[in-house]
């Protein structure tokens, strides 16, 4: 397809990544000087092929935010002043030393949000600016969101990101569980286009069934829904495990040669027949048995579970179940199923690696002993770690574009423990409900005014590609990158240079890479990259190393930054591909498909069979125009219909006594809200829904536009105390709660 049109006004195109969601698409951002005309989907992307959901409009929206911070600030009272970048940066390193020279370095907590997986240089410079802090009490979003995928993965395959990806563009069957990919565009799955793929799956003669409490929009489109209790996806696909044995539809295919445990969950599998966990989870046996029957019988099948099966009390169970009924039907690893992508920056082959102890619990909190997992602690322990008595507690607090006091557990408390800790630095664009009780905060560069490269996503991808992302606009001469300032606080606060840190990752990353690389030694990959601080060299260096990689050789076909930054619509790598056994990375160098850790969980997912209990729960959801609490101060993204409602069942509303429009009383263990009512037959009954990520009237937040509609924040809901035991992740989907009409 021809290019974008360049209008007559002197603009000029930069095709680009959006960077606002998991999906990345490709677009085309037209400047006329140094201003943003408008944002279009690229027709000739590699990957998204012109495809454009709402959402990328934000990054126009963003660059022109007045309310968007440009300089440092400094808390004074009650008030914030603009400072200098000196003197922000200096008292910033001043106030976290001494904390740490007085209490020691578990004293200072660190955050990280959502974003940072969306920024290549945060995915490189994080990890060093944690080891200069040198603290272990670290949180971050993964335990709010898709960590049960991690510690199932790491315990089934050996490694936390070895995610397995549904091969939406070739299967015949594709079973979803708690996603919503018509409003995600995919997560821990990049699918640009999501509606165009699951058309073009319908129109080869596939089938699409979701189960899931409400009738999202992805359901509404299905060949069939099965309305399903919260927290009951582990019930649910045991019962389909169960049929799969009993009536001998079990095929390993290629799998049987490398998969251990088949014969502990066939035991496993037997208490949970279809007939048993029906009432429990609210899918007839009948209905069961059929789709166990059709998926077993499809030629290519693939089972995708997502946010809802992974925030919840049996989330780790869930998220094993999914990929444990694709190994038992033969999909694991094979075109059409679930495969495992191979990103251009991934180590150049899959030699067998020397299987590393699983990040698991080597330290526990203070308070609950709640597990570590890849170096973390669950987020639903920040509070407590804060205001629970005892010389051990966390002081002081770095957060870097994250809003905790809208994303996580019991946020009424977490935001009194963050308002009385010592010192509180928030790097972020905005003065939010978090940042507004920082001490300082230190703005960066907007994603437009920054290079990308999708370090994360480019991981969970439907089909193997490269993108580069050039920055459409300069820098302003006043503006740091994120990068930058990780840097430059890790080497304060430790007497040391940024440059000295980078040179440490650097070395460390190069001695790595030249491993997979026989032939070149460290002078000649040192002169190919040059000597250019930053993380441009550090993606030139794996993307060199890596599966498609030129070895260092300018003249040889693979790929480097100069030859991915030609491209600049992005290089095709081709569909997904078997890589097992290879990438294996468990002891036994086989899938372990009954690991200890879940086998012993088993029981406590028994004993809810005859112990579900009535009463209201509720439920999160996801809406195209939103990103958790990311986009709405940004008004194209942000108008319209009002989105903060209350999802409620006709009979549900006509037993509470409410009507559309009526404000009704949310009540959970922890806190309570008021929403307006929107009665619809979408939702299970016994069942609400909330959005995630509103409540935007925290006073001293600075974000006028989202004020005007604040919503409420459905995490004052959320319980802290309901986790998912194994992996410390929150419950956010089936929180108990009392409903009333408001006063």
């Amino acid at each position: 397809m021809a290019a974008l049109p360049i209008e007559p006004r002197s603009a000029r195109v930069v095709y680009r990544s959006c960077s606002l969601c998991e999906a990345h698409c490709g677009v085309g951002v037209e400047i006329a000087g140094s201003h943003v005309c408008t944002v279009r989907g690229d027709p000739d992307d590699a990957l998204s092929r012109g495809y454009l959901c709402p959402k990328a409009y934000g990054l126009k929206a963003l660059q022109d935010d007045p309310d968007r911070l440009r300089w440092p600030l400094i808390r004074e009272g009650s008030e914030f002043r603009e400072a200098s970048w000196e003197e922000a940066l200096s008292l910033v390193a001043t106030r976290l030393a001494a904390i740490r020279e007085a209490h020691g370095p578990d004293a200072i907590a660190t955050y990280l949000g959502n974003p940072n997986a969306h920024d290549y240089a945060a995915t490189f410079y994080l990890p060093v600016l944690l080891r200069a802090l040198g603290t272990k009490w670290r949180f971050s979003a993964t335990s709010v969101d898709q960590l049960p995928k991690m510690v199932s993965s790491a315990l089934l395959f050996g490694a936390p990101l070895a995610v397995p990806v549904a091969d939406i563009d070739h299967t015949d069957f594709l079973l979803v569980l708690g996603a919503n990919p018509l409003a995600s565009n995919g997560s821990l799955m990049t699918a640009p286009d999501f509606p165009g793929r699951l058309a073009a799956l319908r129109a080869r003669g596939g089938r699409l069934v979701v189960v899931d409490p409400r009738r999202t929009e992805t359901a509404a489109i299905a060949d069939e829904h099965l309305f399903i209790r919260p927290g009951a996806d582990a019930l649910f696909l045991f019962s389909l495990v169960h049929v799969l044995f009993e009536e001998k539809l079990v095929r390993l295919r290629a799998l049987e040669a490398i998969t251990n445990g088949v014969a502990q969950v066939e035991a496993l599998a037997r208490e949970f027949a279809p007939e048993r966990t029906a009432a429990a989870s609210g899918v007839g046996a009948a209905r069961v048995r059929r789709l166990a029957r059709d998926f077993a019988a499809a030629e290519r099948a693939a089972c995708y579970g997502r946010i809802g099966t992974c925030t919840q009390e049996f989330g780790t169970l869930a998220s094993w179940l999914v990929d444990v009924v694709n190994v038992l039907t033969g999909n694991l690893d094979r075109p059409g199923g679930a495969l495992f992508p191979r990103p251009a920056h991934a180590p150049a082959d899959d030699r067998p690696r020397k299987p590393a102890r699983v990040p698991y619990a080597r330290w526990r909190s203070r308070v609950r002993g709640l597990p570590e997992f890849g170096g973390e602690l669950p987020v639903a322990a920040l509070a407590e770690e804060i205001d629970s008595a005892g010389d051990a507690r966390v002081r002081a607090l770095v957060t870097v574009a994250g809003n905790p006091v809208l994303s996580t557990p019991n946020a009424a408390r977490l935001a009194k423990a963050i308002e009385n800790l010592d010192f509180v630095v928030s790097i972020d664009l905005y003065r939010n409900e978090t940042t507004r009780l920082a001490d300082v905060i230190l703005p960066t560069t907007t994603p437009l005014e920054r290079t990308n490269y999708d370090m994360v996503f480019h991981g969970f991808s439907v089909r193997n590609h490269a993108k580069w992302s050039p920055a459409a606009l300069p820098r302003p001469a006043d503006a740091r990158h994120g990068w930058e300032l990780m840097l430059e606080i890790g080497a304060r606060v430790n007497g040391a240079k940024p440059e000295q840190l980078d040179e440490m990752l650097f070395s460390g990353l190069l001695a790595n890479a030249l491993r997979a690389c026989p032939g070149v030694d460290e002078p000649a990959a040192r002169a190919k990259l040059g000597g250019e601080p930053g993380p441009e060299r550090l993606l030139d260096l794996l993307l060199r190393a890596g599966p498609y990689g030129d070895r260092f050789d300018d003249a040889a076909p693979g790929l480097s930054l100069a030859k991915l930054q030609a491209a600049e619509h992005g290089v095709d790598l081709g569909p997904l591909s078997a890589r097992l056994p290879a990438m294996l990375a468990t002891a036994s160098g086989a899938i372990e498909l009954a690991p200890e850790l879940l086998v012993a969980d088993v029981a406590r997912l028994r004993a809810r069979i005859d112990a579900h209990g009535g009463g209201f729960v509720l439920i999160g959801r996801r809406h195209l125009r939103s990103n958790n609490s990311w986009f709405h101060n940004l008004p194209p993204l942000a108008k319209g219909k009002e989105r903060c409602t209350l999802l409620v069942h006709p009979d549900d509303a006509a037993s509470l006594g409410l009507a559309p429009g009526d404000r009704a009383r949310v009540r959970s263990r922890v806190g309570a809200v008021e929403a307006p009512v929107e009665i619809t037959d979408t939702m299970a009954r016994g069942v609400v829904s909330l959005p995630h990520g509103f409540g935007h009237d925290a006073p001293g937040a600075q974000l006028a536009f989202a004020a005007q509609r604040p919503g409420v924040n459905s995490n004052l809901l959320a319980d802290e105390t309901l986790l998912d035991p194994l992996s410390g992740n929150a419950v956010l989907n089936g929180i108990p709660v009392e409903i009333t009409p408001a006063a």
